[in-house]
């Protein structure tokens, strides 16, 4: 159906097979209704908005208080999950995460989020990150960050030795070139979100400095 045209109906019995460049175009017209939905639900509560990324979702609350923070996402979580049941899709809960960010300098305990109740697991806010290949901590200071990409370039520096040596291989020129495409490329991956004025650099650049 599209606005008020109907096509005959037919049987389909071949899928869109992952990584065709159809399945973002057809998730994202099936999803749309569904987001529409969820925002119509979420606005006169105010509660947190939720992301979509292909298959992944998130969702994001900012409160004054870990309890605001945490029941706002249990709410949107049992509207999401509902949704997508009426959808015939279904969340992976064992896949599912809490995290919590703070701009206190006193240490703190967060609670479990229990979402027992909807299907869910007990969560508990972890203090790494990972989501989409970024490494976040609480304070987001970004030295796991880079602590972890600085190791793996220097990984791949040392293994570069078998490229080359004194007799054949690669010529040095070469070699600076391949660690300025493809090093660098590896141990800056999002500098965009840690380098920016008036943030403290000095571990993350002394980092930089010993791997270079």
């Amino acid at each position: 159906m599209w606005n008020h045209l109907f096509s005959p109906f037919f049987v389909v019995n071949i899928g869109v097979r992952q990584g065709s460049a159809l399945s973002p175009i057809y998730l994202a017209l099936y999803l749309s209704s569904l987001f529409y939905i969820f925002e119509k639900c979420v606005k006169n509560l105010k509660i947190p908005i939720f992301l979509s990324f292909i298959d992944n979702g998130l969702l994001i609350s900012q409160e004054n208080s870990f309890e605001k923070t945490n029941s706002f996402p249990f709410c949107s979580y049992n509207i999401v999950s509902s949704l997508l049941d009426q959808f015939g899709l279904a969340i992976k809960h064992e896949k599912t995460k809490v995290f919590y960010f703070s701009t206190s300098h006193r240490d703190f305990n967060l609670f479990p989020l229990y979402l027992s109740s909807i299907g869910g697991p007990t969560l508990t806010p972890r203090t790494i990150w990972q989501y989409l290949v970024f490494i976040f901590n609480r304070k987001l200071t970004f030295c796991q960050h880079i602590d972890f990409y600085t190791n793996k370039a220097l990984s791949i520096v040392k293994s570069m030795k078998m490229l080359s040596n004194s007799t054949c291989g690669l010529l040095s020129y070469q070699k600076c070139l391949l660690y300025r495409t493809c090093i660098l490329s590896i141990v800056l991956y999002g500098f965009s979100l840690w380098f920016y004025n008036k943030t403290p650099l000095s571990y993350l650049l002394s980092r930089l400095s010993k791997m270079q």
